[in-house]
């Protein structure tokens, strides 16, 4: 995954919340539900605290993220939008490739509402260490990447896609986090769309699990039109997604489904009645689906008997 070096860059679509002390105090959690101000998102730490495979949240500071920052320091806005300003720095700089991804993601729901006589409303990403307040309440890096429907946000300690290889034994890769990211966007879509409140009830046919799946279409969608929808500037922001980046999303789809995680990561049992996510294989399926037609129709998890 490459992005056009000459393609300007939007850095106001993201807030580096780490160090800034909006995490300090946190002894709550997030709500999970109720009135659509709940979470929807991968939430793969709090499954695995269901079936005693949680552990105590990841350091903040290790993995891969938006540089190196401790606590106590505070990267502000001004400092990604005087480093990241085109495609030529989000391929050296991997602080501002997440940014791109972010861009492009973005150009591509705001075009598709376009072409659909609807108006996309951005939503920022916010990068976090340790703990973070939210309009849904207050989260720990534990609680995985999520999208807030009560502010529009989407959070993430990135300390998570460290996680995903050490933990769950992802490759990786930074298209890795494309799909992470391009999920959470897809439940901001479905926010706007009002299939948000669908997303009730767990088990193995439940909202939830139809929520997810249909978040991970749309980020197949998204990656279908990622080398051909443009900026501003009228060029597309990334150049190609390889056969190896899809790969990889679907070697992480195939990691974060209930089943894996509960018979690898937490108590070794199965208990489809709780499933929140879908399995690893609706969740290759769907990403593929969405990859494969490029139509966001083709992702109407709600209407299908058969989710794979």
């Amino acid at each position: 995954m490459r992005f056009d070096d000459n393609a300007g860059l939007d850095s106001s679509e993201v807030q580096d919340l780490r160090g800034s002390g909006g995490g300090g105090g946190i002894g709550g959690r997030v709500a999970l539900g109720g009135g659509g101000l709940g979470l929807v998102g991968l939430v793969i730490y709090f499954l695995m605290s269901q079936f005693g495979g949680a552990s105590s949240a990841p350091n903040p500071a290790s993995g891969p993220g938006l540089g190196s920052v401790g606590s106590g320091q505070q990267v502000d806005a001004t400092t990604l939008a005087q480093k990241c300003r085109t495609g030529a720095d989000a391929n050296r700089d991997h602080d501002c490739a997440v940014v791109a991804i972010v861009n492009s993601v973005q150009d591509y729901w705001t075009q598709q509402f376009t072409r659909s006589s609807q108006t996309y409303r951005k939503a920022t990403t916010r990068f976090f260490n340790g703990g973070v307040r939210t309009g849904c309440g207050s989260a720990t890096s534990d609680t995985g990447p999520f999208y807030c429907p009560a502010d529009s946000h989407v959070y993430i300690d990135l300390s998570f896609f460290n996680e995903l290889k050490t933990r769950f034994g992802a490759k990786g890769g930074l298209f890795t986090e494309a799909y992470v990211l391009a999920h959470e966007y897809g439940h901001h879509v479905q926010n706007l769309t009002g299939t948000s409140k669908r997303g009730n009830g767990s088990g193995p046919t439940g909202g939830s699990v139809r929520l997810e799946l249909q978040a991970d279409c749309y980020a197949g969608v998204w990656a279908n039109h990622a080398s051909t929808t443009p900026t501003e500037s009228g060029k597309p922001l990334v150049q190609d997604v390889t056969k190896d980046d899809i790969s990889r999303a679907l070697d992480t789809a195939a990691r974060i489904g209930d089943d894996y995680i509960q018979s690898k990561l937490g108590s070794g049992h199965v208990n489809e009645s709780s499933f929140t996510h879908g399995t690893s294989k609706q969740r290759e399926k769907w990403f593929t689906t969405g990859f494969q037609t490029g139509q966001p129709a083709r992702c109407n998890t709600f209407s299908t008997n058969d989710l794979g």
